[in-house]
């Protein structure tokens, strides 16, 4: 089974900068995409950003040039380090594992894991 566990949230001010983790657990989860979303009260969930297992990365136009995105399946951990942080950043930001890649991106469907969020309040 795999377990997704995020850390790293919190309450800051504009323009500073957060780092956020994903630790993974699971035998195959290397095997896969890993990605960060995040919801926003009464907002819909968002992609920000994945990083497919052949390295691949994408990111959404909102937070280009301020976040990026690593990977280590050694320890199994993925990355977001947030710089330049508004108040439109503030979301509970998800960690998911398990995507597809179709060849052009990386989808994850109804078989994705998920993990529980952690909060980034920016004011």
């Amino acid at each position: 089974d795999v377990q997704l566990v995020e850390s790293g949230g919190g309450s800051v001010q504009v323009g500073v900068s957060l780092r956020l983790s994903c630790a993974a657990s699971g035998s195959t989860i290397n095997d896969y995409c890993m990605a960060w979303f995040r919801q926003a009260p009464g907002k819909e969930r968002e992609f920000i950003s994945y990083f497919a297992r052949m390295g691949t990365t994408k990111y959404a136009d909102s937070v280009k040039g301020r976040f990026t995105i690593s990977r280590d399946n050694a320890e199994k951990t993925l990355t977001l380090q947030m710089n330049s942080l508004n108040s439109e950043d503030t979301a509970l930001y998800y960690c998911a594992a398990g995507g597809i890649w179709t060849g052009r991106n990386c989808v994850f469907a109804s078989g994705s894991y998920w993990g529980q969020g952690t909060q980034v309040t920016v004011s």
